[in-house]
């Protein structure tokens, strides 16, 4: 019978890692934004109609771009959705005026997975189709090109203790420069993985991520809010508008959007046809 207890365990040396810059920004993201007591709220939405109007564009548009939109028409109808919590020179709220929207997306860095952030100045006034193909874009784009991401690695590059002191003066001193570099309200989802987030931890008042769609359209939806600055039944009345613009001005657009896509499809069969009987 071979041994059971108390079976030798090797001591081994393992390898120390330096943080690579984007890992470094992402710990000065977390030292930051594990001061908010912020709570999760979540609401599972029937959004089956959205998930068969999408089904008809021919390049169908991104979950991130249709929730992206679906948030700013709320937050810029709510402006208690464009507040968040500054400490400095005391406790106070301050109010943004327009939606400045942040968004996580995944891209390789010196052979290492991580993760970058994009914003969008008034995301609600663009299409549907601008915001995906800005999405998009933002995935493929070179590192270099890409400004928020520059931004980062170059604060990354500097001493822990200065980059610490411009974290705090960007997300605790102003609330314009807060909204300029950080955003008003973020975006992180890792939903094409078939995951999902419980509980995110950022430095905004209001974060979106959502989980996987099931057989018949449901999706669980998960607002993480800054508790300071907003109360749990507003954020609640938020979740139901939210599911509302989802089901009005985010579902007219795919609809508008799948019937100029089948006609498209249509004009080129026309065409196709027209010039194979010229040719016969």
């Amino acid at each position: 019978m071979p041994k059971l207890l108390n079976r030798t365990i090797p001591f081994l040396s393992g390898r120390k890692i330096g943080l690579s810059l984007p890992r470094r920004f992402m710990n000065d993201l977390l030292h930051f934004s594990k001061r908010i007591p912020s709570v999760p709220m979540e609401r599972r939405m029937d959004l089956g109609e959205l998930v068969e109007a999408r089904r008809h564009w021919d390049q169908r548009v991104s979950w991130c771009a249709i929730f992206l939109k679906a948030y700013s028409i709320l937050s810029a109808r709510r402006p208690e959705l464009r507040r968040t919590f500054l400490s400095f020179p005391w406790g106070h709220i301050y109010e943004h005026p327009i939606n400045v929207a942040s968004f996580s997306l995944e891209r390789e860095y010196e052979g290492e997975d991580a993760v970058f952030f994009a914003r969008v100045p008034r995301p609600e006034l663009l299409s549907l189709e601008t915001l995906d193909a800005l999405v998009r874009a933002h995935k493929k784009a070179d590192i270099e090109s890409v400004d928020s991401y520059q931004h980062a690695l170059k604060l990354s590059r500097l001493p822990q203790a200065v980059r610490r002191f411009l974290w705090w003066l960007g997300l605790e001193t102003d609330g314009r420069y807060k909204a300029y570099f950080f955003g008003t309200f973020g975006i992180s989802v890792v939903a094409s993985f078939g995951a999902a987030g419980l509980h995110l931890l950022s430095p905004l008042a209001t974060t979106l991520n959502y989980g996987t769609f099931d057989d018949e359209g449901r999706i669980d939806v998960r607002l993480a809010y800054d508790h300071r600055v907003l109360d749990g039944a507003t954020v609640a009345r938020a979740m139901v508008a939210l599911e509302d613009v989802l089901h009005n001005e985010i579902l007219e657009e795919l609809r508008e959007g799948a019937a100029r896509h089948a006609n498209v499809r249509e004009r080129s069969e026309f065409d196709s046809d027209m010039h194979f009987t010229s040719v016969v």
